[in-house]
């Protein structure tokens, strides 16, 4: 199996994921939850298609984008551009396990992670039995494993599962297994524009959805890698991998988590020239279609990925899931 880099933080597919790289595991249901009748979220309500929990957005026009020192040019981050959204609804947090059990229970959807028969999983999360049958890294980054086995279910491979964090946002999901949730929850996923303006929370150009001070008052805000990347994390804000959905503050708009914790994915295909970006809704040569992911994860770290600001960005094959990738759902503002 050919595995490239595309960023320091997650791995990406040379095109389509390798079908010759599943296994046995991929006819494996995900038989912990689906056996669980009373999975339930965070707040006690078996939440799939409850709407209590996303949040009307005001559309406006706002500054989109970027020219921070810190940025990264290659990620099509700038220029800061003058960017309209009409009125939408947005999901306060990502979409967690509790629901998206309750999906799989009532539509048997296996995802694609579950079909290949493996997901990329960080290394520090692999327990030593199945790390004995892990044959495969990738080699400029080699925290990432491809672990047979893993996927929304059993995070860190077929010893694990999910029981304990019905709060958390799912993981191992990928563009396709996101829109299908959002098909089957009457959603659809977020815009790059929105998802921005959304994280934004109303303030203007600053560099995470709080301000520009990374820890205000000395108060930790989000959930990244605390620690000497990628060896140690102390876990300094609390949490090694995934945090609850619903966890350290909200932004200006009550949303949970816009920055850390899991890369989001928007609807958007990922281009770097924002002039062209009309274009990116007719590609040739639909392989190289590549989405984009907004928001950083818990394995972002100042010295090699700060890309929890809220203008960063990175692209992902539609098909690719790992370990810190999740999502969350948007909806429109129907006229009256």
């Amino acid at each position: 199996m050919e595995v490239k880099i595309q960023s320091e933080d997650k791995p990406e597919l040379t095109g389509s994921r390798d079908m010759s790289a599943a296994s046995d595991h991929a006819s494996r249901h995900s038989v912990d939850l689906l056996e669980t009748s009373t999975l339930t979220g965070d707040d006690g309500y078996n939440a799939g298609r409850d709407d209590r929990d996303h949040i009307r957005i005001e559309g406006g026009r706002f500054l989109m984008g970027t020219n921070d020192p810190e940025a990264f040019a290659g990620d099509g981050e700038g220029p800061v551009r003058e960017t309209h959204v009409d009125s939408f609804y947005l999901d306060e947090c990502t979409v967690t396990n509790a629901q998206f059990g309750q999906f799989v229970r009532e539509t048997g959807y296996r995802t694609e992670a579950e079909r290949f028969g493996w997901s990329f999983v960080f290394h520090l999360f692999v327990s030593s039995q199945t790390a004995a049958h892990v044959r495969t890294v990738v080699q400029q980054t080699p925290w990432w494993w491809v672990v047979e086995g893993a996927d929304w279910s059993h995070p860190e491979g077929p010893d694990s599962d999910v029981n304990d964090r019905t709060d958390h946002p799912v993981i191992h999901i990928s563009w396709n297994d996101a829109n299908a949730y959002c098909g089957w929850a009457g959603k659809r996923l977020p815009s790059e524009a929105e998802w921005e303006y959304a994280a934004r929370g109303g303030l203007i150009q600053k560099k995470y959805p709080w301000g520009d001070v990374l820890r205000p008052d000395g108060q930790r805000q989000c959930n990244i890698w605390q620690g000497t990347f990628p060896t140690q994390n102390n876990a300094a804000d609390g949490y090694a991998g995934t945090a609850p959905a619903r966890s350290f503050p909200a932004n200006g708009y009550g949303l949970y988590n816009m920055s850390g914790n899991v890369w989001e994915w928007c609807a958007d295909n990922y281009v770097t020239d924002h002039e062209k970006s009309i274009l990116a809704k007719t590609v040739a040569f639909p392989d190289e279609v590549r989405k984009v992911l907004k928001g950083g994860s818990y394995l972002c770290h100042r010295s090699y990925c700060n890309r929890y600001r809220v203008a960063a960005r990175i692209p992902n094959t539609p098909d690719t899931s790992t370990g810190h990738i999740g999502f969350r759902c948007a909806s429109d503002v129907l006229p009256v």
